[in-house]
């Protein structure tokens, strides 16, 4: 982006914040939903699992849930961005000299940093809950790293949906099958665990290399291929779904 559209899309970001701020519950329901599921895990269904691995459970657990926030917690930018474009104050910022592209980019900044909250508020939890860590201060950026860039792709989904969406119920639900997602991954068993065909699709999705990935980061251990395989599915997502966000974003302006 140019300084003008960056100085333009710095602008509509801090527009966005100041509404979360004025509502911080969409952080706090955001984080709800994550946390009641590893209390559930820890206290209820974590007895009965066999990780196959002397560590916590909650250390297991966490990559997955933290996965999962992120996937909640995206579609409040569907909802914000389908309210503007439904408001008509999108129609008024393209009558105003500002970039085009900072209409968007302002969505999916704010969804990076009210996520990265809620992030941070589950860490808290799972800490209180007893996860325990010696990563070392690089893996924890690898680990922050990787947050960031399945937030970004998945917020670029999350455009796409506001975009195309026909009502407020429709804006947000295209979210349900991405929370679902690390269910059927190592996120909360092994996937030799699993019967043939569905292990077959959990070890060749994509959540469950990042879920590996960032569970080997936080126990201290090499990480193989598996962050290569993670990173690459990132990449990929986070790519084409920018690539037709753009291309809605283009359309329903015409």
């Amino acid at each position: 982006m140019t300084a003008f559209a960056l100085t333009d899309t710095g602008t509509l970001t801090g527009r966005s914040l100041r509404h979360i701020l004025r509502s911080p519950d969409t952080i706090i329901t955001t984080a709800v939903t994550p946390v009641a599921l590893m209390l559930l895990f820890v206290f209820v269904l974590g007895g009965a699992i066999s990780t196959g691995s002397d560590e916590s459970y909650v250390n297991y657990l966490l990559p997955g849930i933290l996965l999962i926030t992120i996937a909640s917690g995206v579609a409040y930018t569907s909802y914000r961005l389908f309210l503007d474009l439904k408001g008509g104050i999108v129609e008024r910022f393209q009558s105003m000299p500002i970039a085009r592209s900072s209409v968007l980019w302002a969505h999916v900044l704010t969804s990076l940093a009210a996520n990265l909250v809620s992030v941070a508020i589950v860490i808290g939890v799972a800490l209180l809950l007893g996860f325990r860590t010696g990563a070392s201060p690089l893996a924890w950026l690898a680990v922050a790293g990787i947050l960031i860039l399945f937030t970004l792709a998945l917020t670029w989904v999350a455009v796409i949906a506001g975009l195309s969406a026909k009502s407020v119920d429709g804006a947000s639900a295209f979210s349900y099958p991405l929370i679902f997602l690390p269910f059927i991954s190592s996120a909360f068993v092994p996937t030799a665990t699993m019967p043939g065909p569905v292990a077959w699709f959990a070890e060749n999705q994509p959540v469950t290399s990042i879920v590996n990935t960032m569970r080997a980061l936080f126990a201290g251990q090499p990480v193989g291929a598996e962050i290569w395989v993670a990173l690459a599915w990132l990449a990929g997502i986070l790519a084409v779904a920018c690539g037709f966000a753009v291309l809605a974003y283009r359309r329903r302006l015409r």
